[in-house]
């Protein structure tokens, strides 16, 4: 419902969930941080300056947007998104979580799969005037770790 994937679209997400690496994808698998049955968190391939070590979390199954999304799926989501602000809160000692979504052209989505984004917030951080830039795989891979730790040192089921 609502698609707007263009006619043979090689989804990016979907190549990545796969555990391939190729052209496709800026994706490494060394950016996940967490993967299930239905659902993979990984960092973000860019950053901003003053928010570093974002996080988006996919269903594992290509689903384009919010639309199509199960509700059995969302809910695995939103549970894995908690833990991941959970973690930052913790490990960033960041001052706040914002979520961001995206649905459509209109509503700014870029990747045709869904996808939820954890951002770090801090007091000041000025992101809405800042661009994102390329956050390098061996800088990304730091950050993995340390969500990694935390949800490991809580033995949170997600199964």
């Amino acid at each position: 419902m609502y698609n707007h994937a263009p006619e043979k679209y090689t989804c990016p997400f979907c190549i990545f969930v796969q555990g391939i690496e190729n052209e496709h994808t800026q994706l490494k698998q060394t950016d996940v941080i967490i993967q299930t049955a239905n659902v993979t968190a990984f960092m973000a391939t860019r950053k901003w300056e003053n928010n570093v070590g974002h996080v988006l979390i996919i269903p594992n199954k290509h689903i384009e947007n919010i639309y199509d999304l199960p509700l059995s799926i969302s809910a695995e989501i939103h549970k894995l998104a908690k833990d991941i602000a959970l973690a930052m809160k913790s490990e960033y000692k960041c001052d706040g979580i914002m979520l961001r979504q995206h649905n459509e052209p209109a509503g700014d989505q870029h990747i045709w799969h869904y996808h939820l984004h954890i951002i770090p917030r801090y007091e000041n951080d000025n992101i809405q005037n800042t661009q994102k830039v390329s956050f390098p795989a061996n800088e990304r891979a730091k950050y993995v770790q340390i969500l990694r730790k935390w949800l490991k040192n809580k033995k949170l089921n997600y199964e």
